[in-house]
C-alpha cells in the first residue's frame, strides 16, 4: 500500500470508509483533509468554518505551529513509555496539571478518552468506598464503556446494555432536593457535568453543586466532576471551582491535549492514599506524545491568554446570537466557548444549511444545536458565524 501522498476523492473515500465500517456513524457527505487555524477544508477544497472543534477537542484550532513543532519534536525522542519507568514529559505534564486545578487534587492518573477517564475515576470511588452505587443526572452524557454508560442517562445509549451497568440512579438536573435524596450510605460516587454537553447545554447553579458536594461529604461518597467538555473553555481552566465547590475528582479530556489522545483523572491525595496497588493500569496512558500535548496545550492556553478570549468571545457570540432576534430561536445558554442555541423545531435542516453555507456546528438534542469553537477564534470568526445564521434562519 502506498503512502497517502495526494487527496483522494469524495467518493473513494466515502467507499472506502462504508465497505470497512460498522455502521455506526450517521455520516455527513463531506470527508475532512486539512485544517488551519480557525478553519477545515474538505476533499473538494472548499473552507469551512469550525464551530465544532471536534467536539471540543481541538482548543488550539488545527495545525498550530508552535504545538506541531513540539509533537514533532517528542515524536523524534520518544513515542511510548510504561509508567514502571520514569519520563521527562510525563513529569512535565503533571507539573504542568497541577497549575490549572485545585490544590487538592494533585494526583493525576493518565489514560487515553474521556470515557477512559471516567472508568478510572469510578473504579477509584468504588474502590475506596467498598460501594457499587452512583447516582448522576438526567440529560447527562460521560461516556459509552460500560461504567461511563451506567451514569450517561440518555435511553438510547444505554438500552442494548441496561442489564449489565453498573446500579445508577438519575436524578432531575439543577434540583438540589432531589440530589440530596438520591445520595445515601450505599453511594459510591456522584457524577455530575457542571454544563451538560449532549444534554443541551444546560448550566449546573451553585446551589445544585453545592448540595451534590455537601450530600456526598455527609455519606461517604466520591463527587466527579465531569469537565470533559467543559473543561478550558469557558473561561477558567474547570468550572466547577468557579461555583466554589471543590470535588473529590475532576475528569477532563478533550481540549487538555489539543487533538492528542489524552484522559485525565485527578484526585485528592486522600483518595490516591486509599487505592490499592496495581487496581487500575493502561498500557499507552501517560506516554511520552500524550504527555508532551498536555504540556503544550495548557501552557498556549495560559500564555496567550485564551481563558480570558474565550470569555469575552462567547459573550459576543451570544449576544450576536441574540440581537438576530429570529423567530426560530427559543433560547441561547451557555458559558465562554460551550454554547447551545434551542429553536422552536428540529435541528437538523439548520445544521444541513449552515454546512451547505460553510459553517459546522453539532447538534445536542434534536432542538438544540451546539457551538465549541477553538479557543482561538476572535471577533472575526464570531462576524462570520452571525453573518451565516442570519442568512440560514
Amino acid at each position: 500500500m502506498s503512502r497517502l501522498t495526494t487527496v483522494l476523492p469524495l467518493e473513494s473515500i466515502q467507499t472506502m470508509e462504508n465497505d470497512h465500517q460498522p455502521p455506526l456513524y450517521a455520516k455527513r457527505d463531506i470527508a475532512l483533509v486539512r485544517g488551519d487555524g480557525a478553519y477545515l477544508f474538505d476533499s473538494t477544497g472548499k473552507r469551512y468554518l469550525d464551530a465544532m472543534s471536534n467536539y471540543g477537542v481541538a482548543g488550539l484550532g488545527h495545525a498550530d505551529p508552535e504545538f506541531t513543532a513540539a509533537m514533532q519534536d517528542q515524536l523524534a525522542r520518544l513515542t511510548t513509555c510504561h509508567q514502571s519507568f520514569y519520563n521527562d514529559a510525563r513529569a512535565a505534564s503533571l507539573v504542568a496539571l497541577q497549575s490549572v486545578m485545585p490544590v487538592e487534587l494533585d494526583r493525576y492518573f493518565l489514560s487515553n478518552s474521556g470515557a477512559e477517564a471516567i472508568e478510572a475515576a469510578l473504579k477509584f470511588a468504588i474502590a475506596t468506598t467498598g460501594r457499587g452505587k452512583i447516582v448522576a443526572a438526567k440529560r447527562g452524557y460521560h461516556g459509552r464503556t460500560l461504567g461511563a454508560l451506567a451514569a450517561t442517562a440518555e435511553p438510547k445509549y444505554r438500552e442494548a446494555f441496561a442489564n449489565h451497568l453498573i446500579e445508577a440512579t438519575h436524578i432531575t438536573y439543577n434540583d438540589p432536593e432531589a440530589i440530596e435524596s438520591a445520595i445515601d450510605d450505599q453511594t459510591a460516587a456522584v457524577i455530575l457535568e457542571p454544563i451538560q454537553g449532549e444534554g443541551g447545554i444546560h448550566p449546573a447553579t451553585t446551589e445544585f453543586l453545592e448540595a451534590a458536594r455537601t450530600a456526598a461529604t455527609t455519606h461517604g461518597a466520591v463527587l466527579i466532576a465531569d469537565e470533559i467538555q467543559s473543561g478550558f473553555r469557558t473561561g477558567a481552566p474547570f468550572v466547577f471551582p468557579t461555583h466554589g465547590v471543590i470535588p473529590d475528582i475532576i475528569v477532563s479530556a478533550k481540549a487538555v491535549g489539543n487533538g492528542f489522545p489524552v484522559g485525565v483523572t485527578a484526585i485528592t491525595t486522600a483518595l490516591a492514599e486509599k487505592l490499592p496497588a496495581g487496581v487500575h493500569g493502561t498500557t499507552y496512558g501517560a506516554n511520552p506524545l500524550a504527555a508532551r500535548a498536555i504540556v503544550e496545550s495548557i501552557s498556549a492556553y495560559q500564555s496567550r491568554g485564551l481563558y480570558e478570549q474565550s470569555a469575552q468571545v462567547g459573550q459576543s457570540l451570544m449576544d450576536g446570537i441574540r440581537a438576530l432576534n429570529k423567530a426560530k430561536i427559543r433560547d441561547v445558554r451557555g458559558r465562554g466557548l460551550m454554547i447551545g442555541v434551542e429553536l422552536k423545531e428540529r435541528v437538523t435542516p439548520t445544521i444541513k444549511a449552515l454546512q451547505d453555507a460553510g459553517v459546522l456546528v453539532l447538534p445536542a438534542t434534536p432542538v438544540v444545536f451546539r457551538l465549541l469553537p477553538p479557543l482561538i477564534w476572535e471577533q472575526q470568526q464570531v462576524d462570520e458565524f452571525l453573518t451565516a445564521l442570519d442568512s440560514v434562519l
